[in-house]
């Protein structure tokens, strides 16, 4: 287990809301500015949306944060998730989390999420993408853009959007419709689909 200085002590806590670690509660850094779980009525929203998605699904959740996503994948019996952040930090902490779970299905990459998508353009689309960039840096139509143009995912895979502004209003990929959509506080969430045009 990482060892954290007293400076970085400030912690968190996520609660993982189904599945086989359902209620568990996990920690996550507090000392990064950006850093910001999706709530838990969204996540029970959005996973009653992908219920008959989920389990086996192979995943990526490109600003990956808390882990709050991720581990509710795995926890939902997702195949794999590949989880990514910038922040070494953060990164630590999602990997101790991993042990302290026994979690084996999860991958966790320090990387830049834009850099990342721009690399891996060769591999085996995902089934599900959570998308939910810090939203002040503005970056889901670029995100949304570079998914499609890197094949990472194919028809009938599942984006799931969060921001803090209308998502009607952002430009999509020609072969992304959306599903559903539906606002929570200040947080806007929402799930399109991949599809044959």
């Amino acid at each position: 287990m990482t060892t954290y200085s007293k400076k970085n002590a400030s912690r968190n806590k996520v609660r993982i809301i189904a599945g086989k670690w359902r209620s568990r509660l996990l920690p996550f850094t507090g000392d990064v500015e950006t850093l910001r779980p999706t709530p838990d009525r969204v996540r029970e929203t959005v996973f009653n949306w992908l219920q008959n998605k989920i389990a086996g699904a192979r995943c990526l959740d490109l600003f990956a944060g808390s882990g709050a996503l991720a581990f509710e994948a795995c926890s939902r019996q997702a195949a794999s998730v590949t989880a990514i952040d910038n922040s070494q930090e953060v990164v630590a902490m999602m990997k101790d989390n991993c042990q302290l779970l026994d979690c084996q299905n999860m991958d966790v990459v320090h990387a830049d999420s834009i850099a990342w998508l721009k690399k891996n353009t060769d591999i085996e689309p995902f089934d599900i993408v959570f998308l939910d960039p810090p939203y002040s840096l503005d970056l889901l139509a670029d995100c949304c853009r570079l998914i499609e143009s890197a094949s990472l995912v194919k028809p009938g895979s599942i984006i799931y959007l969060e921001s803090n502004s209308l998502l009607e209003n952002l430009q999509l990929p020609a072969t992304w419709k959306w599903l559903k959509a539906k606002k929570a506080g200040q947080v806007y969430f929402g799930v399109c689909e991949r599809i044959f045009l």
